[in-house]
């Protein structure tokens, strides 16, 4: 069952055409990667999902509802949450602190509930703290919940920025880049994270450069080069396929659409 359908979208910056026509599907309990060289497309691809861009053409539905133009915060709500290639944190807030503010979309209480610390609002406050700590321990970081996010190490907040994703109880995570930065050892234990997800019933759209992440992860994969779609699917088809073999390794390929080369 397809839980998001990207059809036909594209969108240009001035005279920059950064995604061209782009489709994309994604079912339910899925990984799917999608990979290609810097400037392929990629996070612009992410940016129209999450609804930070809205796409010039083209549709993005999720669970049979069209999301297209939506606002980030509504998309969130919908079941919708990201990462970002490079985290973004408020890094004079403490961990725990961080990892609260993603459950904003999943509350009742306003702007005067919380001023006027209505007995709800308390009792709500108190549950969110408890989930955003429970989130904390999923990512093997509760130990760390009274730290300031900026004394963190880079690989640190990329978890940080995980559990606040998960803080708003996402249907499906988009990942742009989790592996980025990261050693050895905190690949292996992201691999491990990412398919406890999965089992937890998270659907994951993925990106990222490092292809040992994610053709060891993904279910599928979407391969984009100047922000066209150039192949698709299980990734022993992709890394046997002449054009993807083309863009990585260098020289050009025939575009069998339009008998010219790229």
């Amino acid at each position: 069952m397809a839980l998001l359908e990207v059809a036909g979208v594209r969108r240009s910056f001035g005279g920059l055409v950064a995604v061209d026509g782009v489709s994309l599907t994604v079912k339910a309990g899925q990984i799917k990667g999608v990979i290609g060289p810097n400037g392929a497309g990629k996070t612009t691809l992410f940016n129209m999902i999450s609804g930070l861009l809205k796409p010039d053409t083209g549709k993005i539905t999720f669970k049979d509802r069209p999301i297209t133009g939506w606002k980030p915060y509504q998309i969130a709500h919908a079941g919708i949450s990201r990462t970002f290639q490079n985290p973004s944190l408020f890094l004079q807030m403490n961990v725990l602190q961080n990892v609260m503010v993603g459950r904003h979309s999943r509350t009742r209480w306003g702007f005067f509930g919380c001023g006027l610390r209505w007995p709800g609002q308390t009792k709500e406050e108190r549950a969110i703290r408890e989930f955003a700590r429970a989130q904390l321990d999923y990512v093997g970081l509760a130990h760390l919940a009274d730290w300031p996010a900026g004394a963190l190490p880079f690989g640190q907040r990329r978890m940080v920025e995980l559990a606040r994703a998960l803080a708003t109880e996402p249907e499906m995570l988009l990942l742009d880049e989790p592996a980025s930065g990261l050693n050895t050892r905190e690949k292996e234990d992201l691999g491990v994270l990412i398919g406890k997800l999965r089992e937890r019933g998270i659907t994951i759209l993925l990106v990222e450069h490092d292809m040992s992440v994610v053709m060891g992860l993904s279910d599928d994969i979407l391969v984009l080069h100047n922000g066209c779609a150039i192949a698709e699917g299980a990734p022993e088809v992709v890394q046997n396929d002449q054009r993807v073999i083309s863009v990585y390794l260098g020289g050009e390929f025939q575009d069998a659409s339009s008998g010219k080369e790229s």
